[in-house]
């Protein structure tokens, strides 16, 4: 009996298959199974032929679902088969640009153990290489300007590959073939060390330099892969205290990159989940509960029970952590409230007066992008920011976008959100868009995502502000539709989106600050959502927020205006240490605007009932950072702390906290400690979430019920919140993957976005 005669196999990959060594593993994979034919890039993702005999083909192509590359993800695969054409070989050949592009560049990947062991290898031609890589890591999204993702079309076009480098890259059996960013010593990018006046520090070695500066505890700039960090010893008090006053940053905390693990675990608790993704490709920043005897300055990380650690993710962060001894702080390269710097030039004039040395190179940095900055959370990831080594991987959805459509995000931690087909581009952090700088990098990031992608958008999506930046961008695009998305809607319809929710839930979004449907300011609020509805429920009372902005960065403002609320004109008397510590005049003029309502918007914001929790407490009466007396409150709080305060839930579902102000007041007379005060907040809290759901599920039958909003990234509200919501037997949904706060804001709008365009 005969063989059976060849088939020819033709496949069409789609997903994270470009930059990711995907090409080399079909090429070993189908030489392994006696295949000819080809791979190749193209626009659309990776094209396969492979002919031969039916057994192998069948083998081949099961190996190639299940055994990828580990930094690829498939989409999609289409298959069919055709008559054999006759190849001779297994080929990989040049990649063919069409029109239209729908391929996912990879997000950057921190560098492999098999290329650390060549930096670390004396014998090595690539000893103490800050730029090793391979095809299994390196830098992708940030050095890439455009698709298919080859070579010339990064910012290592400029570098020509030596004889060595090119042998590698060309032969399919070495780990650097088609490594795009693939460089040594001989060819590649090179090390500089400047003082902050550009000129050069002598020494052959710039490295070995920088380790000796920074033990001296002298403050860096170093150029990464998104962008500049500023770095000095962690465990130096007057080098952390010099960099906090240089950055104006008054109480924030700051990163901290250490060696290894078994570093980490010497400065904070860490469980297996957090540890996972400490080790992660993705190297994000990583919220773990410090020891109390962490060897680090005080001014790391005040008043914080949590120390962000990131691992090294690149082989000069590797080599800086070992050959130093040191944990570092490794900041963003920039003044507060600024975007990170990340062009040469730009990063000489804006940090000169940050750092006193900079460690750069010449490797150009195409896209910005901040370190991704994620926790644990019983047992689950929620992600804070999603940046550098998540973006730009994008959402996958089990349905198309009915159109191409852009979503601007939100004024503060803005992402923006472009979506085609069943993918939705989420971007990397941009930063509160408060300067020129942070709205152009915006602006820019839109540009080249619309390019990268070949995406074109007919629907804009915005956020209901007017004077949002975001926004105003928004309404200054012609030819598009523009839909406005109400602030919490978009919350709310952003953490269905990633649980997969499409029918009706009781949305619970609670945060500091979104532009209500009257007008007014929002932030606690309860929520039917679902495609074609928005109703409110309910809502945390309204009251006056004295100041407006300034009411946000002195939460005693708002400590008074619930103790009016609560108490009415007499509060004034009460016997409460936090009256006695206001300046007279301040307190008589935030009294009379209350009286008179002078610039004192209403909010039901949740998160300034926890600024006014906070100040009322004795913790925190004045901010330097958002959300700091909140933080500080949850900090404080005792976990074990039993028992709640009262409070009510009137006529259509407003709760009213004068019961829970009341109940604060009188624990701060009983001379109640504030951990005491913070945990029993919390406890109400969680109460007021269940009850509250208790009475939307019982008047419309809604059993679903999603968490959202940054004040649920304070972790014991939302184990205790979920605890409550489960005891009562709610289906209970938060966010893992896409941020609970504003960052997560654009994906919620490209879906309620979707939704209205579906049902007009």
């Amino acid at each position: 009996m005969g063989s059976a005669p060849a088939v020819r196999l033709v496949l069409r990959v789609s997903g994270i298959v470009q930059g990711v060594g995907f090409r080399p593993f079909v090429h070993a994979l189908a030489t392994r199974h006696g295949l000819k034919g080809y791979v190749l890039n193209d626009t659309g993702g990776v094209v396969i032929e492979a002919e031969g005999s039916p057994g192998m083909v069948d083998r081949f192509l099961e190996r190639l679902r299940a055994e990828p590359p580990p930094a690829a993800r498939i989409f999609s695969i289409d298959a069919s088969r055709q008559e054999p054409a006759g190849y001779e070989d297994f080929a990989i050949r040049h990649s063919v640009t069409h029109a239209g592009k729908d391929v996912p560049i990879p997000p950057d990947i921190a560098v492999c153990e098999a290329c650390l062991r060549e930096v670390f290898d004396g014998a090595d031609r690539r000893h103490r290489y800050p730029f090793t890589n391979c095809t299994n890591c390196g830098p992708r999204f940030t050095i890439a300007r455009d698709v298919p993702y080859d070579r010339p079309r990064t910012t290592m076009a400029s570098f020509t590959m030596c004889p060595r480098c090119r042998a590698e890259y060309e032969s399919p059996a070495d780990r650097r073939f088609h490594a795009q960013p693939n460089a040594c010593p001989a060819c590649g990018p090179r090390l500089a060390l400047a003082d902050r006046a550009g000129s050069p520090v002598p020494g052959e070695d710039p490295l070995r330099r920088a380790v000796s500066l920074l033990r001296d505890g002298r403050i860096l700039a170093v150029k990464g892969l998104g962008g500049y960090h500023l770095a000095c010893d962690a465990a130096s008090d007057r080098a952390v205290t010099e960099l906090r006053e240089r950055k104006r940053r008054r109480g924030e905390p700051f990163a901290l990159m250490v060696r290894d693990l078994e570093a980490a675990r010497r400065l904070a608790h860490l469980d297996g989940a957090e540890a996972a993704l400490l080790q992660s490709p993705a190297r994000p920043i990583v919220l773990a509960r410090r020891r109390a005897d962490a060897a680090v300055a005080a001014d790391v990380a005040p008043r914080q029970n949590y120390l962000g650690l990131m691992l090294p993710y690149t082989p000069l962060h590797h080599l800086l952590l070992r050959e130093s001894g040191l944990a570092l702080v490794m900041t963003s390269g920039n003044l507060h409230d600024e975007p990170i710097a990340y062009r040469d030039s730009d990063a000489r004039e804006r940090l000169g007066g940050l750092a006193d040395f900079f460690l750069t190179h010449d490797r150009e940095i195409h896209v910005r992008c901040d370190d991704s900055v994620t926790r644990v959370v019983l047992g689950r990831e929620m992600m804070i920011r999603r940046s550098r080594g998540c973006a730009p991987s994008p959402i996958r959805f089990p349905f198309e976008f009915a159109r191409p459509t852009l979503a601007v995000g939100a004024l503060l931690k803005n992402t923006f959100c472009l979506a085609k087909g069943n993918l939705a581009y989420l971007s990397h952090h941009v930063g509160d868009l408060e300067n020129l700088q942070t709205l152009e990098s915006f602006e820019q990031g839109i540009e080249h995502f619309s390019r990268f992608f070949d995406i074109r958008p007919g629907v804009v999506a915005h956020d209901l502000h007017p004077e949002y930046l975001s926004t105003r961008h928004a309404l200054s695009l012609e030819g598009v539709e523009r839909i406005g998305v109400q602030h919490h809607h978009a919350h709310v319809a952003a953490c269905m989106a990633e649980n997969g929710l499409r029918e009706p839930v009781v949305g619970v979004a609670f945060d500091g600050t979104g532009y209500g449907l009257d007008g007014r300011i929002w932030g606690g609020e309860f929520l039917l959502v679902g495609p074609g509805l928005l109703e409110r429920a309910g809502h945390l009372q309204y009251v006056p927020l004295p100041g407006g902005d300034a009411g946000v960065r002195e939460p005693w403002r708002m400590a008074v205006s619930h103790l009016a609320n609560a108490f009415g004109g007499d509060f004034a008397g009460l016997p409460l240490p936090f009256l006695g510590e206001l300046d007279p005049g301040k307190l008589d003029l935030v009294r009379s605007m209350l009286l008179k309502g002078i610039n004192s918007p209403l909010t039901s914001s949740m998160g300034r009932l926890f600024d006014a929790v906070a100040a009322l407490a004795g913790i925190r009466s004045l901010v330097t950072y958002e959300a700091q007396a909140a933080i500080e409150l949850e900090m404080a709080a005792d976990e074990s702390a039993e028992g709640s305060y009262p409070f009510d839930i009137l006529e259509g579902g407003i709760v009213d906290p004068r019961p829970l102000i009341r109940g604060v007041v009188e624990d701060l007379r009983r001379g109640a400690p504030a951990s005491g005060i913070a945990g029993k907040f919390h406890n109400t809290v969680a109460r007021i979430v269940a009850a509250a759901c208790d009475r939307i599920r019982a008047a419309r039958g809604h059993g679903k019920v999603v968490l959202t909003g940054g004040v649920f990234q304070n972790t014991l509200l939302l184990r205790k919140t979920l605890e409550s919501l489960s005891a009562g037997g709610f289906e209970t949904y938060w966010h893992h993957q896409v941020p609970p706060n504003d960052a997560g804001i654009s994906l919620g709008q490209a879906v309620v976005a979707d939704w209205r365009l579906r049902c007009a």
